[in-house]
């Protein structure tokens, strides 16, 4: 056996004659005057004719991949390790996640994009680690080229690694699906590294940087500065198109959207000499939350991202908004992925999970939405006790009657969600998606699946009761009926009463003058 490494095969071009671009500063727009931002010079719609665009079809997932075109399979918020320790749930985590790999190579994806949340604990339990590392191992490594050449310099956009350069050009490593990943605020960073520069502090590590160490992904958009935030792209292109892409780790949101008012938030873009005879498709990846009721300062407003930006790939919100939209400032798109598991029994979660596949040629895109079949079904439903004909909250039998209430709703939930997981199947099945849980292929290399949703007729439920006027039922001898139908019995119910408004007040207190 030969001590030398075996060279790795699909190197585009040598290093040595690469031109690297240089980037220069470009201070992050901030306005609360939407008017201010000039219209964006790239318009999906109104070029869906173009030449440039990429090729559609009946089922344009199928056709072969132009050279010019890049395919991108965009996932967020997989929550990997997420009720591991439960008999029933204990695996959704990793089924989804490996279904989005198994997409990615099916569909023959040049990468992965990962916004954040990969994990669900800051500190992954060893079992999670191992089955990350043995998911990502089974899928990512192969004999494929790679047709991805990254033009940027790498090492300051994998700084925190100790090998600062993408893992498939590594001639020990042969990578053949190469994944990019942000952390989120479930997996960010903590001073667990050790001493820093100098001996001083300690440094900040992820749970990514395991990965990244590895060589099983290429974690980026870290920061490393306290009082500035910069924003370097990584420039990768591939034949004749070529994408900056941006991304930014999670955040504490007050601090960012302080750091963002006041103008300590760069992006860094090529120079205008270098970049004058290039055509860049810009995207951003950052996990942060949206302006949705949150408070101002409490979130990321689309008005503060730079308007050149072609579209946002929006991180941890966790309802699944696939197709993208157009921003609130009309200069970009944003897609929101969403997660590929359910964290919390809110009505975002129920909705259908999707995976994206990206198609960038030039400065044109389209994103093509792929149902996740390994995710288990889940129905939300509400009822107000009030309005329940019969009901009387004087009756001495009462309770009885409100448990044979809730006790029907339910059931109605049980099988609304078994009917929604059926649907799935029969969407996904006119994708031609493969629903064998034990095999996917993606070019000449064949991937058996693992994992799979266990007990997939055991469905979520949650079922919203406003009980004004009515005591609350114990919520788990109450699921103890569904032990066997429902994946979480405990929780099944959740109790709230009916906020009295200025009317109800009123009425409540006939004597009371008002003034």
């Amino acid at each position: 056996g030969s001590s030398s490494p075996r060279k790795h095969t699909h190197t585009l071009t040598p290093l040595k004659v690469r031109h690297l671009f240089s980037l220069v500063p470009i201070m992050s727009y901030c306005s609360d005057n939407d008017d201010d931002i000039p219209p964006s010079p790239n318009n999906d719609d109104e070029n869906d004719d173009d030449d440039d665009a990429p090729p559609t079809s009946a089922n344009p997932l199928t056709e072969d991949i132009d050279p010019d075109t890049l395919r991108i399979l965009i996932s967020t918020d997989n929550h990997l390790g997420y009720y591991e320790k439960d008999p029933v749930r204990g695996l959704d985590s990793f089924a989804a996640f490996e279904e989005v790999l198994s997409l990615a190579r099916r569909y023959k994806c040049d990468m992965v994009l990962l916004a954040g949340d990969l994990f669900h604990d800051n500190k992954p339990s060893r079992q999670t680690l191992h089955r990350t590392m043995e998911i990502l191992r089974r899928y990512c490594l192969g004999p494929n080229p790679v047709p991805l050449e990254i033009l940027s310099h790498q090492s300051q956009n994998f700084s925190s690694s100790p090998f600062p350069r993408a893992n498939y050009e590594d001639d020990y490593y042969s990578v053949d699906l190469p994944v990019f990943a942000i952390h989120g605020n479930h997996d960010d960073p903590t001073r667990d590294g050790g001493p820093g520069a100098g001996g001083k502090g300690n440094r900040p590590l992820a749970a990514l940087d395991l990965l990244s160490v590895a060589n099983l992904v290429n974690y980026f958009g870290g920061q490393s500065e306290v009082d500035k935030i910069e924003i370097g792209p990584v420039i990768i292109r591939k034949g004749g198109t070529t994408m900056s892409l941006y991304g930014l780790g999670s955040v504490r949101d007050e601090r960012l959207n302080r750091m963002w008012q006041g103008k300590k938030v760069r992006f860094l873009r090529p120079s205008s000499d270098e970049s004058s005879s290039a055509t860049f498709f810009n995207l951003f990846a950052l996990h942060q939350n949206r302006d949705l009721g949150r408070g101002s300062k409490n979130c990321v407003h689309e008005s503060m991202i730079p308007e050149w930006m072609d579209l946002v790939v929006w991180g941890h919100e966790h309802e699944c908004l696939i197709t993208p939209a157009e921003s609130l400032v009309g200069t970009f798109r944003v897609c929101q992925p969403g997660s590929s598991v359910a964290t919390s029994l809110v009505p975002g979660e129920s909705t259908r999970k999707h995976v994206g596949v990206l198609d960038v040629r030039g400065e044109q895109f389209r994103v093509h939405p792929v149902p996740l079949t390994e995710v288990r079904s889940f129905s939300v439903g509400e009822v107000s006790l009030r309005s329940v004909e019969g009901l009387d909250p004087e009756d001495p039998e009462v309770d009885e009657c409100v448990m044979a209430v809730l006790e029907e709703r339910v059931r109605e939930l049980i099988e609304e969600a078994r009917e929604k997981d059926r649907e799935l199947k029969e969407d996904a099945d006119k994708l031609n998606l493969d629903l064998d849980p034990f095999a996917a292929s993606g070019g000449d290399k064949v991937v058996e699946k693992k994992y799979k949703i266990e007990q997939p007729g055991q469905v979520l439920v949650r079922l919203k009761v406003e009980h004004t006027g009515f005591s609350t039922v114990n919520n788990q001898r109450f699921g103890h009926r569904f032990v066997s139908e429902i994946a979480n019995p405990a929780d099944v119910l959740l109790f709230h009463r009916r906020r009295l408004g200025v009317e109800d007040s009123k009425k409540g207190s006939p004597n009371k003058r008002s003034g």
